[in-house]
């Protein structure tokens, strides 16, 4: 059995692919508000918002368990509309010895994009599961973001 893995999902979303990236690149610590139930807070560490190399901490639920996860932005690129984030702390490192969080946004039509998750891991230990609930835990903050954008969009008069 392999320590090392790599998953990934996508799902399409109402929001631009410009304003999924900058929520995720510059705004994190937004997540809390479009996402309450699953993000309670991000707090910034050092650096600076948008910044790679700045330090954040997640205060999410998962499983119906209340974690943490210290983070580093590692990489922002604007061109490719991806940000990545290594996890160097918290509850997800009592399990993983390394772990990466890629999300990535495409764009699809008018308003629309591809939101793409891909973790990167290596488990301490064989007993430890895939992170599939992880990835689908991404999968619903991005639809939580949609839902949040959908919200504040004007609506149209008939």
């Amino acid at each position: 059995m392999t320590l090392s893995g790599k998953m990934e999902a996508e799902v399409e979303i109402k929001v631009s692919a410009e304003t999924f990236h900058d929520v995720f690149s510059c705004r994190p610590h937004h997540v809390s508000n479009m996402s309450p139930a699953k993000i309670q807070n991000v707090d910034l560490h050092e650096g600076d918002w948008g910044k790679p190399g700045t330090v954040i901490t997640w205060s999410y639920v998962h499983d119906g368990v209340a974690k943490i996860a210290k983070e580093v932005i590692e990489a922002i690129d604007d061109a490719k509309l991806s940000t990545t984030f290594k996890v160097i702390g918290g509850d997800i490192t009592t399990e993983f010895k390394e772990c990466k969080i890629i999300v990535q946004a495409t764009p699809k039509g008018e308003g629309s994009c591809l939101a793409h998750w891909t973790l990167e891991y290596e488990k301490l230990n064989e007993n430890v599961p895939d992170p599939h609930t992880l990835l689908e835990f991404c999968i619903h903050v991005s639809k939580d973001v949609e839902e949040h954008h959908l919200a504040q969009q004007p609506t149209a008069q008939a």
